[in-house]
């Protein structure tokens, strides 16, 4: 295990190298965390869905809409809340690991839950269990790069994490596809779940937070300190209404993908058709994940590389709406690959250039994190009476790409970042 650097490196702006091991490790931490989130969402709610259905009273989208609503409620409080408990928190271990591996245990465990579910109340408490945990392990994962990761290397780092996290995205819907079954699914992700974050765990240790350093504790300032300003820090502001928008269009094509090719596109294997899909979506994104963080870095921008990828994701989902064939299919997910690809390397380097505090890094990335989870809640709600009463998938996408290009078009608007 590496050594720790003094307690008040914890807060300092870093300036140093982290080097590739400690990169890597944390990147497949990451994909890992991933895997805990995907495998479920791109196939085995939805399997269980329409398995729990028929004695629900409800639809199958409906059912999943409501679940997967739930544990996105969960996650919006539990990403800043565990945030602000690893800025806090002065463990032995540092501030970040000791959330990394109870939240990655913990979501373990939540997933075997979910295997052995029985029906509806139990699918949604442990979805929702999964979705708190494993927010824990990701708030803790995602607050460790402003602590390590000069600015100017930032672009790059966060490249490495995006292509983890696609991998992540593609390794939970292959192992949930291929597992023979949805509670073999379910343990198979659990497994990764753990197994992935234990090389940062164990090789690499974090930095540790002094007792003196650590602020007062009171519930009123605990609780004040998530209301971030966007008059008193509008670029955040914009920078996180920009990450909401280009996401939630992005969580309207994802969530009835399955449906989508079964009942749409009338795919005899949909459950095959959404592993293609994630295969060629993850391909492209992973040739672009990496190089738009690296030129963002060398160029020193960050704007553009956000703009035009927002504007490519929205042309691809517009291709969903006019071109309602498996072949358009193909074409959008690999287009929305490049386009992802680049914001996700690029948008997470620029939220962190505009953290206001060192102090606060944890709790301020798990707000910012909230317009990664707020999606999960708004498209069930926004994608439900789309689908079924106003014009079906055609509307659905079309409204998709108008939300996206709307977060591409307000980047113009931070104005503290080149």
């Amino acid at each position: 295990m590496t050594t720790v650097r003094s307690a008040a490196a914890a807060l300092a702006e870093p300036d140093g190298p982290v080097g590739r091991g400690w990169t890597a490790s944390l990147a497949l931490a990451n994909g890992a965390i991933w895997v805990g989130w995907f495998g479920p969402l791109q196939i085995l709610l939805a399997a269980q869905a329409g398995d729990f259905a028929p004695g629900s009273g409800m639809s199958k989208e409906t059912l999943l809409a409501w679940v997967t609503g739930a544990g996105a409620v969960v996650s919006l409080v539990a990403n800043p809340l565990f945030g602000a408990l690893s800025d806090r928190t002065t463990a032995r271990r540092g501030r970040r690991t000791p959330w990394i591996v109870a939240g990655s245990a913990g979501g373990a465990l939540s997933l075997l839950l979910l295997a052995g579910a029985g029906g509806v109340w139990s699918m949604a408490a442990g979805w929702c269990l999964a979705q708190l945990t494993l927010n824990a392990a990701f708030a803790a994962v995602t607050a460790a790069v402003p602590d390590r990761v000069p600015r100017g290397r930032r672009g790059v780092v966060g490249g490495w994490l995006g292509a983890a996290q696609i991998l992540g995205v593609a390794g939970g819907t292959g192992l949930a596809a291929a597992a023979g079954g949805t509670a073999a699914g379910y343990a198979a992700c659990a497994v990764v779940t753990v197994v992935g974050v234990a090389p940062y765990v164990l090789c690499h240790a974090d930095l540790r937070l002094a007792r003196e350093d650590r602020p007062p504790w009171s519930w009123r300032g605990f609780l004040a300190g998530f209301w971030l300003s966007p008059r008193r820090y509008p670029d955040l502001g914009w920078a996180w209404l920009t990450r909401f928008l280009i996401n939630l269009g992005n969580s309207l094509v994802l969530l009835y993908l399955l449906y989508y090719l079964r009942d749409g596109l009338h795919r005899s294997d949909p459950e095959r058709g959404v592993l293609v899909l994630t295969a060629v979506n993850s391909l492209t994104l992973l040739a672009t994940v990496v190089a738009g963080g690296v030129w963002s870095d060398r160029v020193g921008r960050r704007k553009p590389f956000v703009v035009g990828a927002g504007v490519l994701m929205a042309l691809a989902t517009a291709v969903l709406t006019g071109w309602q064939t498996w072949p358009g299919a193909l074409v959008a997910a690999a287009v929305l690959g490049v386009g992802f690809g680049v914001f996700t390397s690029v948008d997470f380097a620029l939220m962190t250039d505009v953290l206001p505090t060192a102090l606060d890094r944890g709790k301020d990335l798990g707000v910012i994190n909230v317009a990664n989870a707020l999606p999960q809640v708004a498209a069930p709600a926004l994608a439900a009476p789309v689908v079924t009463h106003l014009g079906g998938y055609r509307a659905l996408y079309l409204i998709a790409a108008a939300i996206g290009l709307g977060g591409a078009v307000l980047v113009g608007r931070i104005k503290g970042v080149e």
